[in-house]
């Protein structure tokens, strides 16, 4: 019995799921956000259960010049399509493809016949080999434009904002038709770039999840359903309506409805409470098997709400478990009264995964006793048997993880042979990882074959007669945050899997650089990180270092930078599994020196890493003015910068003055777009520790000294948006002494 426990525990882990028919995608404009970030956002996305991503291709954001395309990011990091789709294939994600304008908020320019010829085979000379029939991601094309072999994607297509504070019931009604595709857009925030936007006053678009990865609620949504499609959206084709008796207690409340869908192997009913009261009732309806009406006793739905229930679904390979193949054909779920997202077997056990509001119960229909232990939410359970019937009642906790989410699992029946993985943890890309396996017999040991993911390579070293550790090789290139999938075979029955996180071997982060800020809240790090210092005290540099290792890992640290000296200049440093350690270093530049130096962060040991940072020098007493790409998008911000205050300035946009930050609390005053943006690009040079902006028919200088600063111009500026005003203990100051001067002040 207490085999069978430790079994079932390990089977409780979460496992893939299957690929969709019906189609759930989520747009990612991937020339909409910072190139460095792009990886870090698919991978959530998948690792959330979207399968599949949207995006157009805009012909003008990649034809830099007249006739001259940049598909690779020569011009610009964030025309990278190339990487981008390399990106898509190396997770494994599916494309959706729309090559043809119009494009929302760019400034579309029409293509002419032969522009359009130009402009498709470009794209098909970089898409055609990646299509889903060469092992790519591309899978759809909107419009059928190009000659590769790839489908339209399926219709009707419902699209749904984030954002929306009706997502979820739409996304619920939507799906109810099991039919077609929903689409998300304004899932992560649009940083646009620079002379992007028809609107010139644009800089930012809110998503539901912000430029440094933080989650707002609103991707619960979307976080539900992903998770409910990965098992079911490939069982959508066969199902279809049928007539649902109305409650027990007679009628449907206001704002409650309910859809019943059928198919021989699985069923469901889809019910929706967009009232404000929460709804509790016994349900009938009809049994897809017998046509017989089924009461499922205790239904509850929350306000706002919505449950897609699971009705007759079979325990076999046909339902939501492909790889379920040792239950009969008459064995299934007669109904549950919460969300089931997934069903696995192995060795004997099965696990279901539920979304799980309320408690609620799940009845299954076998063929023989469980034998047991059942276990929900990890903890033993009893299980009511009725034995003439041959069902099992098993209870289902309310869910406490994100989603709702909670898994049960109970063992049928005793194995002849089983296979698992012990001691699971982590793997570490790029290095050599032990993952142990242990197995009923020394014959099933013998017999036995790790199946890998592609890439990867496995050197087993017998333990003992029953277990066999493997050293597995994870390739270099591998993504941090994905998932590798394992599985355990014998006499090619699989008896055992694993999903295991892949990590690169540490996360280091520069704790004392400086954010880029758009409005008062939403930050991006600039890649590579900047910190500002001191050219006569020098400064302190704060590194954060995780150890992403399930081992005590050494860090060998040195910094190294022309024209900068660093103390100490090397460092050694251990860090405990998982943990994470602050170091510090000293900086000291060169006499003489100015403005931005690069420098480099040599580590070594538990991790072979150069990191690419720099530091820019700011005397106390003076103000200086510098330049870098700060948003990744292939043009270079303009900053004036004093001990105190800094504030950022655009090429574009007519030299939108984008951030006025007060440094100590890391504050900014302007709004999200920016102020003084019009349209079309300046030219800005440096004059001193001055700005110049030279555009059509008019000339500003921009000047900071101390924590004012000036704005002076040829012509009358703009009318003035900004007020004096109080954030905490700061106070923003505003003058317009005259027309054509602005003094802006921080104290």
């Amino acid at each position: 019995m207490k085999r069978l426990a430790a079994l079932l525990l390990l089977a409780l882990a979460a496992h893939p799921g299957c690929a969709a028919d019906y189609l759930q995608a989520v747009e990612f404009p991937y020339y909409l956000y910072p190139r460095t970030l792009w990886e870090r956002e698919l991978v959530w996305l998948k690792n959330i259960g979207v399968q599949t991503v949207e995006f157009s291709i805009p012909a003008d954001y990649h034809q830099p010049q007249a006739g001259e395309f940049d598909l690779t990011g020569r011009t610009s990091p964030r025309r990278d399509l190339v990487g981008f789709v390399r990106l898509l294939r190396k997770l494994g994600l599916r494309a959706w493809v729309r090559p043809l304008p119009p494009v929302p908020g760019l400034v579309n320019a029409r293509l002419d016949a032969a522009q359009q010829r130009a402009w498709l085979k470009q794209l098909e000379q970089v898409l055609a080999t990646q299509t889903v029939s060469h092992g790519g991601p591309i899978a759809f094309v909107e419009g059928r434009v190009l000659v590769i072999d790839a489908a339209a994607p399926p219709s009707p297509v419902t699209t749904i904002s984030a954002t929306d504070a009706n997502a979820f019931a739409h996304s619920r009604e939507a799906m109810s038709s099991a039919r077609g595709a929903l689409l998300w857009t304004d899932v992560e925030d649009a940083l646009y770039p620079a002379g992007w936007a028809a609107n010139h006053s644009t800089l930012l678009r809110k998503g539901a999840v912000g430029l440094s990865g933080e989650e707002h609620p609103a991707t619960a949504a979307l976080r539900r359903d992903a998770a409910l499609l990965r098992g079911w959206a490939r069982l959508f084709a066969d199902l279809h309506r049928v007539a649902l008796h109305k409650p027990a207690a007679g009628h449907w409340p206001e704002g409650v409805s309910a859809i019943e869908l059928v198919s021989p192997a699985a069923s469901a009913l889809s019910i929706a409470n967009a009232s404000q009261k929460a709804f509790h009732d016994d349900l009938r309806v009809v049994e897809p098997l017998t046509k017989r009406t089924l009461l499922i006793p205790g239904v509850s739905v929350g306000p706002g709400q919505s449950l897609w229930l699971p009705l007759s679904v079979s325990l076999g390979p046909d339902g939501l478990c492909r790889e379920c193949t040792n239950f009969a054909a008459t064995e299934h779920i007669v109904y549950a009264t919460a969300e089931l997202l997934s069903i696995e077997s192995e060795n004997g056990i099965l696990a279901m995964e539920f979304a799980a509001p309320e408690p609620g119960e799940v009845i299954l229909q076998l063929t023989r006793r469980p034998i047991g232990p059942f276990l929900a939410a990890g903890k033993p359970t009893d299980f009511d048997w009725d034995e003439p019937r041959m069902r099992a009642r098993l209870k289902i906790p309310a869910g406490t993880q994100q989603g709702h989410r909670v898994r049960i699992g109970i063992a049928i029946e005793a194995p002849d042979t089983s296979a698992f993985f012990n001691d699971l943890h982590r793997l570490v890309i790029g290095r050599k990882n032990t993952v142990s396996t242990i197995y009923s017999s020394a014959e099933v040991a013998a017999r036995s074959r790790l199946r890998l993911p592609e890439g990867y390579t496995a050197t087993p070293a017998t333990k003992s007669p029953n277990e066999i550790d493997y050293e597995i090789a994870i390739p270099a290139d591998a993504i941090h945050g994905d998932y590798a999938n394992f599985a355990l075979e014998a006499d090619g029955v699989a008896l055992g899997r694993a999903r295991i996180q892949l990590f690169r071997p540490a996360s280091i982060r520069l704790l004392s650089g400086m954010q880029l800020h758009f409005g008062p809240q939403t930050e991006l790090t600039p890649e590579p990180p900047i910190a500002a210092i001191d050219p006569k005290g020098g400064a302190n540099l704060e590194i954060s270092i995780r150890n992403n290792s399930a081992q005590i890992q050494t860090y060998h640290l040195e910094p190294a930078g022309q024209g900068l000296e660093f103390l100490p200049p090397k460092t050694d440093i251990s860090i405990g599994p998982t943990d994470e350690r602050r170091v510090e270093f000293r900086v000291f530049p060169a006499e003489g020196i100015a403005g931005v130096r690069d420098w480099t962060l040599k580590t070594a040991g538990g991790a072979d890493l150069a990191m690419p940072m720099r530091v820019v020098l700011v005397p106390r007493a003076a103000t200086i003015a510098w330049t870098a790409d700060l948003d990744g998008d292939g043009a270079p911000e303009w900053i004036l910068e004093s001990a105190k205050v800094r504030a950022v300035f655009s090429t574009q946009d007519g030299g939108r003055w984008m951030e006025f930050t007060w440094k100590d609390t890391n504050t900014n005053f302007l709004p999200e777009t920016g102020i003084f943006a019009q349209a079309g690009p300046v030219e800005i040079r440096q004059n001193g520790d001055a700005l110049e902006f030279t555009g059509k028919g008019w000339k500003r200088a921009v000047t900071l000294s101390g924590t004012a600063l000036t704005i002076e111009q040829s012509t009358p500026l703009p009318p003035e948006t900004l007020t004096t005003g109080k954030r905490g203990n700061l106070t923003l100051t505003v003058g317009r002494p005259a027309p054509t001067r602005a003094v802006y002040g921080l104290k």
